[in-house]
């Protein structure tokens, strides 16, 4: 396997790597390096935790010209905390190098401060698509001299709304810029957008041997929704983490969560988006220093979360697809320390847990605390019972409705077939569109 100065990165930055403990590149930074430097556009399609950031940070330090003080590379991410992470980490790697800018741009900032250091010469942009799109219409920001373009967790920007903002960013740039999306799936409208802006782009896929971390023990607690509270509480009290991330559906669940975790005598923070830029940071901060213990965050707002220390995650409710949840599992474990991932499930989640299951192939072990997550074993099989015959009542009417439609288009089908071949044709085309 080639080390970092064979695929072309400078000795300089090639100290930092090694200062930082990183000597081999990953899959994904070992085929994107040579790629980027060569000029080319590239599509890169890899999981959370591959090393994707310095799949595209090394090569644009090997390009950017520090004489020239116009804004030659632009990163758009999209949350605050991603673009911050991004712009720390191009901060470590620029420590050796002469006189290499960078500006994280998002919301929440002061813009006064921002608009001070837009004035100096800042070689890399790392942004988030609303304050970013302020700037633009501000007039404070001039993208016409972008050469590189990174659209950072593109799928995840396509989730949040943020694509028509893309769209007129991209508009900003130059039209011969080299353009590098990254994202772990690629639904149809971030393969649009990849053909509307990219010129003949190298499709990179990096898949993990295995998607969950070995490192992290995964445990299944059977619960029902009235007891995720006591169960959760239990669980706390017993494994005593040293810093535990807490993972909620909603921001209202969030709310309600850390509410109860404060009445019982925890030292906790939320993270979602209904906070102010400056609340979130401070909560981020308390937590990296170990002076809360735990942290009850929404999917959107752990988005690039990398703390270490994390002994546990708790995923309070289940997430509804299986890349979120390795994202969340992959928050602890982290650097070859242990972790465990305690995830609370109500019979209604059961075709969730199955999908994650089936997912990262395989079955995780379940656990019930008797008389605390589930009262009476009886009454959690009478619910299961109950969810079933839910799910058999829609199935049942659903097949209904199709036999429904069915026997009428037969019936339809039979009686204009009478009326000659013309109307049976059309019948036929109505049957198979």
């Amino acid at each position: 396997m080639p080390d970092f100065l064979q695929l072309g990165i400078r000795k300089e930055i090639n100290h930092t790597l090694k200062s930082l403990g990183l000597q081999t590149p990953t899959p994904i930074q070992e085929k994107t390096i040579p790629t980027v430097l060569l000029g080319k556009d590239v599509i890169a399609q890899a999981q959370t935790g591959t090393g994707k950031t310095l799949a595209f940070v090394l090569p644009i330090l090997e390009k950017i010209d520090a004489s020239n003080a116009e804004i030659q590379a632009l990163i758009l991410t999209p949350t605050r905390e991603l673009a911050q992470q991004i712009s720390k980490e191009i901060k470590k790697m620029i420590e050796n190098l002469e006189g290499v800018n960078v500006l994280a741009v998002y919301g929440g900032q002061d813009v006064a401060h921002q608009l001070k250091k837009l004035k100096g010469a800042q070689h890399i942009v790392v942004a988030t698509p609303g304050r970013l799109l302020d700037h633009i219409r501000r007039q404070t920001i001039d993208l016409s001299t972008v050469q590189m373009l990174v659209l950072d967790e593109a799928d995840q920007m396509l989730h949040m709304g943020f694509l028509p903002e893309v769209d007129d960013i991209i508009y900003e740039t130059l039209s011969t810029r080299q353009t590098m999306l990254f994202s772990a799936t690629m639904p149809s409208e971030i393969k649009t957008l990849a053909k509307k802006y990219m010129s003949e782009p190298e499709n990179i896929q990096v898949r993990a041997k295995r998607i969950t971390v070995d490192e992290i023990k995964q445990v299944v607690i059977e619960t029902t929704d009235r007891r995720k509270q006591a169960t959760l509480l239990h669980l706390l009290q017993e494994h005593r983490p040293f810093l535990g991330i807490i993972f909620c559906r909603t921001k209202i669940r969030a709310k309600k969560l850390q509410e109860a975790l404060i009445a019982n005598g925890y030292e906790s923070d939320e993270l979602h988006g209904d906070l102010t830029q400056a609340k979130r940071e401070k909560a981020m901060k308390r937590f990296r220093e170990a002076k809360i213990q735990f942290l009850v965050a929404t999917d959107v707002a752990a988005r690039g979360l990398d703390v270490e220390g994390v002994t546990h995650v708790f995923n309070y409710d289940i997430p509804h697809d299986v890349e979120s949840y390795v994202h969340r599992i992959g928050r602890t474990g982290r650097a070859g320390g242990d972790g465990v991932a305690f995830t609370l499930v109500a019979p209604k989640d059961l075709d969730f847990l199955r999908m994650i299951e089936k997912g990262i192939n395989q079955t995780l072990e379940k656990q019930v605390i008797k008389g605390i997550s589930i009262p009476d074993r009886e009454d959690y099989d009478k619910e299961r019972r109950e969810q079933l015959k839910k799910a058999n009542r829609s199935s049942s009417k659903e097949r209904d409705r199709r036999k429904g439609t069915d026997s009428s288009t037969r019936s339809k089908t039979s009686v204009q077939g009478m009326k000659g071949k013309s109307t049976s044709s059309s019948s036929g085309r109505r049957r198979t569109r």
